[in-house]
C-alpha cells in the first residue's frame, strides 16, 4: 500500500466541503419553512380549539409544538455544523429528549401500559445523564479550565 501522501482521493475536499454545506443550509431552509407551516397550523387548530371541542384540539396543539422544537433543535444541530465543521453531540442528545418527552406527553392521551411509560422515562433519564456528562467533559470546557 503506498504512503498517505500518494494516495488518490476521488473528491476535492474543498469541493465536498462546499457541497455538504451547500445541502446543509437547504436542509435548514426547508427546515425553516416546515416550521413557519407548522406554527400557521397551529394557530388554525387554535382557532378550531375555540369554536369546537377544546380539549382534543389541545392535544393535537402540545404534539405539534412538541414536534415544532424538535425541529428547532435539528436546526441547531445543522448550524452547530455549518459553524464548527462538527456535530456536537449534546445538540443531538437535546434533538432527541425533545422527540422522546414528546412521545411521553403523546402517550398521556392514548391507551399506554405501564411498561411503555417505564421504558420511556427510562431512555429519557439515560440521555439526560449522557446530556450531562457530554457538557460536563465536552472538549470546550476541558480546555477552559
Amino acid at each position: 500500500m503506498p504512503p498517505k501522501s500518494q494516495v488518490q482521493t476521488f473528491i476535492n475536499p474543498q469541493l465536498f466541503n462546499r457541497m455538504t454545506r451547500l445541502l446543509v443550509g437547504g436542509l435548514i431552509v426547508c427546515l425553516g419553512l416546515w416550521i413557519i407551516a407548522g406554527v400557521i397550523h397551529l394557530g388554525y387548530m387554535l382557532y378550531l380549539a375555540l369554536i369546537g371541542e377544546w380539549s382534543h384540539e389541545a392535544e393535537k396543539m402540545i404534539v405539534d409544538a412538541v414536534i415544532i422544537l424538535a425541529i428547532l433543535e435539528l436546526v441547531r444541530t445543522l448550524q452547530s455544523y455549518l459553524e464548527l465543521g462538527r456535530v456536537k453531540v449534546t445538540l443531538i442528545l437535546d434533538a432527541a429528549l425533545v422527540v422522546l418527552i414528546g412521545e411521553l406527553i403523546s402517550l398521556w392521551y392514548r391507551e399506554y401500559t405501564a411498561l411503555e411509560v417505564l421504558l420511556s422515562l427510562a431512555v429519557i433519564v439515560l440521555l439526560t445523564l449522557l446530556r450531562i456528562l457530554t457538557a460536563r467533559f465536552s472538549p470546550e470546557t476541558l480546555t477552559a479550565e
